[in-house]
């Protein structure tokens, strides 16, 4: 009887990490090709497009499914911080790394609480932005350098926090939109705007739009927006 010899199993081979697909939104080109430039030298990085404003970014989401944006905030037509709700609200999984010029606590704050996983200065060594990209990647909150003295969200410490809908809205209000001008912002309708109001104004004990629009400014809602206090 022929014995038939048994090869060895062959060592499985590891498939290679999927790539980090990265989506960069700056309305400045200089700026965003230099970040790509530089990216695109990182083994675990895809860039999957460059972006100007902030509507551009919600209407190609599901077309180019980053996982992670590169978000600045101050943008024509929509400000980084109401893309980044609206990308959490549309994508929870899309995580949003704001890079800014800006190191106030005030606007790192604001990006926080409006969802952004991490936030980094446009000054920092532009390979710190792909450690930054990797971190939030991993589900992890980064702040460069100069923007570790961020403070938590302003309202994190007020009974009945806004949730980051109501802060969207608050935010419109302050900047003296009528409650159909947010409903057309938003896509939502003016009776949930008008619920939403209700809701903020009973939160924070106010009842004039006045009220509203002054608990903005003095939380610093309005900084980021590109809106002059």
């Amino acid at each position: 009887m022929t014995s038939s010899a048994t090869l060895p199993a062959s060592a499985p081979s590891s498939a290679p990490a999927p790539l980090i697909r990265v989506l960069i939104v700056d309305d400045h080109p200089m700026v965003a090709q230099g970040i790509q430039s530089v990216l695109e030298d990182h083994d675990g990085i895809e860039v999957v497009g460059t972006l100007g404003n902030g509507r551009a970014v919600i209407e190609q989401l599901g077309t180019l499914n980053p996982d992670v944006i590169l978000m600045d905030l101050n943008m024509p037509g929509m400000s980084g911080l109401t893309a980044t709700e609206l990308v959490i609200e549309q994508r929870p999984g899309t995580r949003v790394l704001i890079l800014s010029m800006h190191d106030s606590p005030e606007y790192i704050s604001s990006a926080l609480s409006h969802g952004a996983m991490g936030y980094v200065l446009k000054d920092v060594p532009t390979e710190k932005i792909a450690d930054a990209i990797e971190a939030v990647m991993r589900g992890e909150q980064y702040l460069c350098t100069g923007a570790s003295c961020a403070i938590a969200p302003r309202n994190a410490d007020v009974p009945g926090a806004l949730t980051g809908r109501e802060q969207t809205i608050l935010l419109k209000l302050a900047q003296g939109l009528s409650n159909k001008e947010v409903a057309q912002a938003l896509d939502i309708s003016v009776r949930t705007v008008e619920t939403h109001r209700k809701n903020i104004k009973r939160k924070l004990g106010i009842s004039s739009t006045a009220g509203l629009t002054r608990y903005a400014l003095e939380h610093g809602m309005l900084q980021g927006t590109g809106i002059a206090l």
